[in-house]
């Protein structure tokens, strides 16, 4: 179903710290969204060059992922609307009309299920999502640029794809369309690569082993896609966890490739694969269980002088957690304690929980290594690291568009609502920063919540020129 969306709102935008999972029968139909506001004095971020575009209403009992995507002077945004349902909008950069398509496909409570897009060499959107350990769910474009052409392909290769979680597009080096998801549960599941072929219109696996083997009795969180480095390769991070339970996390890992299929460790030694647990050279650090990682902290950057760098959390001697930058000199993983905090994260258990620790690895801003830093008892903000030491010094002023003080602040009176941010996945910015800002209940562990539910909240697209 199509449908045209009318919108013509000026606003504001934001981005303070950007971070980077079973169909189900559709909800009760929600009411209709009410009229957008006028311009006008109402709208006091106008003056400011800044504009916010409405979409539609969108599902706000549950906190799961959205994706904003510009390509080619057109703007793509995957969601769940007011009914669960998931959707797309289409609007031509510089227009304020969204073109809705809907989906046959409908989220309940799981955070997992978030939905990603790509685009391949021919303009085609490929769309995957709400997904965790389900059969695959996966959406492809008859006609370039187009998402109401989307139709449902039931299956890649058609093997080993009843049981698949956190769908991720990304290109090889010669620019082709890669698909990477994991076959199996947490605990016990392997992580697979698809590679799709244009003129065949059809899927292959680019290995024809799973690049990562839990065999049977763990599984690996590797931090997807691939880093592209300044070196050439493509550099994949992963966690070792054995259970459900988050605390299980231990043993982050490392392994680098030029063309995705042969794969080595950092000192050069090609692997056999798949990699598994007792694979030697892979293991960073040899953190045990209930040791204060977890997955999703293992975040590939780089110093300098290119060398790589793996930053994480743990806990320290003392039992507090502190941020960590693994550096390989060569020869061997150089370990570097970042922080001197005084706080302990206590996490486990199953489900999706709160991460009250993040960060977004090391990088560079104006010639300075940096990272930036969410946490709840220090001050947030972008940090400079010295380049040898690779401590943490002082903050530094953002490099990133503000957020408006407007924006900042929840509109729900719902108890417990949060704001939601997502950045645009491409760098295809026409001279504008794009995000997506809407509103949600925070993690529940994936579980349902008892009623009453907050009122779906309003997805907005907010621009500010660069």
């Amino acid at each position: 179903m199509n449908v045209s969306f009318r919108l013509c709102i000026p606003a504001v935008m934001a981005g303070l710290l950007t971070m980077h999972l079973t169909s189900c029968a559709p909800a009760p139909l929600a009411e209709a969204p009410t009229e957008p506001p006028t311009l006008g004095e109402e709208n006091p971020d106008l003056h400011a060059g800044i504009e916010y575009l409405e979409i539609e209403p969108v599902w706000s009992a549950a906190r799961v992922p959205f994706d904003l995507l510009t390509h080619k002077g057109w703007q793509f945004v995957a969601y769940y609307d007011a009914n669960r349902q998931m959707s797309v909008a289409q609007r031509r950069l510089g227009e304020r009309e969204w073109k809705i398509t809907k989906l046959d496909s409908w989220v309940e409570w799981d955070s997992h299920n978030y939905i990603t897009m790509a685009f391949d060499a021919d303009d085609v959107l490929h769309l995957s999502g709400n997904l965790h350990v389900n059969p695959l769910i996966y959406f492809r474009a008859e006609k370039p640029l187009d998402a109401s052409t989307l139709q449902p392909i039931h299956r890649m290769t058609g093997e080993l794809e009843q049981r698949a979680t956190y769908p991720t597009f990304f290109n090889s080096p010669e620019g082709e369309l890669i698909f990477t998801y994991r076959d199996g549960s947490s605990g016990s599941g392997n992580n697979l690569f698809n590679m799709y072929d244009r003129k065949t219109r059809s899927w292959r696996r680019l290995l024809e082993q799973p690049l990562i083997d839990g065999e049977g009795e763990r599984n690996a969180y590797p931090l997807l896609p691939p880093v592209a480095g300044p070196d050439g390769y493509f550099h994949l991070s992963w966690v070792w966890r054995d259970t459900i339970h988050a605390e299980t996390s231990h043993s982050p890992g490392y392994a680098r490739s030029r063309n995705l299929v042969d794969w080595m460790t950092a000192c050069g030694q090609p692997l056999e694969l798949p990699i598994r647990f007792g694979t030697p050279g892979v293991i960073i650090d040899p953190i045990p269980v209930e040791a204060g990682i977890l997955n999703g902290s293992n975040i590939v950057g780089f110093d300098l002088d290119g060398l790589v760098v793996l930053a994480y959390h743990k806990f320290d001697d003392e039992g507090n957690t502190q941020l960590y930058f693994a550096r390989h000199d060569g020869s061997d993983w150089q370990i570097h304690q970042a922080t001197d905090w005084n706080y302990r994260w206590e996490f486990g258990g199953g489900g999706s929980l709160t991460r009250e620790i993040r960060h977004s690895g090391l990088h560079m801003e104006d010639g300075q290594l940096v990272v930036s830093i969410q946490h709840p008892k220090y001050p947030n903000g972008t940090y400079r690291v010295d380049p040898v030491t690779l401590r943490l010094m002082e903050r530094v002023p953002s490099s990133g568009p503000s957020i408006p003080p407007r924006w900042r602040k929840v509109e729900s009176d719902f108890p417990e609502m949060q704001i939601v941010w997502r950045s645009d996945s491409t760098s295809d910015s026409a001279g504008a920063h794009y995000r997506l800002r809407w509103e949600a209940m925070p993690h529940h562990r994936d579980q349902p919540r008892p009623k009453p539910w907050p009122d779906p909240a309003m997805l907005r697209l907010l621009v500010i020129p660069e």
